[in-house]
């Protein structure tokens, strides 16, 4: 039995079977981000004046990556376009650039999220507060690389502090600090904060988003390269459709990146 509509459009809504489920589920994955992104606003516009964490990620390496993925939509616009004129081993050539961006992309946001855990904010008991990066520890002792700041700074914005401190050119210090004179040590993780959890929630969804995306791609460019000989005009159709859902999270970094980044 011949499934229809798989290259001939439709005549009620013009588009074939595919690229119509993927309009579909697009719009149930804005209504996803959405609510998300919904979330996110409540939460900073409740918060009191001063308290909304800013300043901790990694604003260059954050560029770094909007630029990867915009990158790699438009080689997905390219190897498609190549496709349709015939061109399939221009297509093999640029597609490749799209998955490597995917895997670089998905590297870059792995060390930020290392960077992460691996930054922590130490109180001890008496008031004062230690910001930065474990070096290392045991039963005895935790040594960090980073900032002492005075009690007032605990459980506030910390980042104003450490501006000051890198304008006045000071670089992290090594900090030992005994066992024995920690209150509270946490890294920042998604519990540390609202600001964070959302940020964990928000980014590690995108991220889903672009490892599910990349390995459909790769797979159409790779195993599934054998449609090309039988059906191009189909195989063209595979690789728009999740070329459309590659542009989907491209744009949904675009929201992101400024929101959690910059603002």
């Amino acid at each position: 039995m011949e499934i229809p509509y798989v290259t001939e459009l439709r005549r009620d809504t013009g588009l074939y079977n595919a690229k119509l489920g993927i309009w579909l589920f697009l719009a149930s994955e804005v209504m996803l981000f959405g609510a998300l992104f919904s979330s996110y606003i409540l939460l900073r516009v409740g918060a009191d004046p001063g308290v909304w964490p800013h300043g901790l990620l990694n604003v260059p390496v954050g560029t770094f990556n909007t630029i990867v993925l915009i990158l790699s939509s438009v080689t997905v616009v390219l190897s498609w376009a190549a496709l349709k004129m015939g061109d399939f081993a221009k297509y093999r050539k640029i597609q490749a650039i799209t998955i490597a961006c995917a895997l670089m992309f998905v590297l870059v946001k792995s060390y930020e999220y290392h960077d992460k855990f691996t930054h922590y904010e130490v109180i001890l008991k008496d008031g004062a507060v230690v910001d930065g990066h474990l070096k290392k520890q045991d039963e005895q002792q935790v040594v960090l690389s980073g900032f002492r700041m005075p009690a007032e700074w605990a459980g506030r914005n910390k980042h104003p502090f450490l501006q000051e401190q890198h304008r006045a050119g000071r670089h992290h210090e090594t900090i030992t600090l005994a066992r024995d004179d920690i209150r509270v040590m946490e890294n920042y993780g998604p519990w540390h904060n609202n600001y964070l959890g959302i940020y964990f929630v928000l980014t590690g969804l995108h991220a889903l988003h672009v490892v599910g995306g990349a390995l459909v791609i790769a797979w159409i460019w790779g195993p599934g390269a054998a449609m090309w000989k039988t059906d191009p005009e189909r195989y063209a159709n595979r690789v728009e459709v999740s070329g459309l859902f590659w542009h989907f999270v491209d744009l949904v970094w675009i929201f992101l990146f400024p929101i959690l980044y910059l603002l």
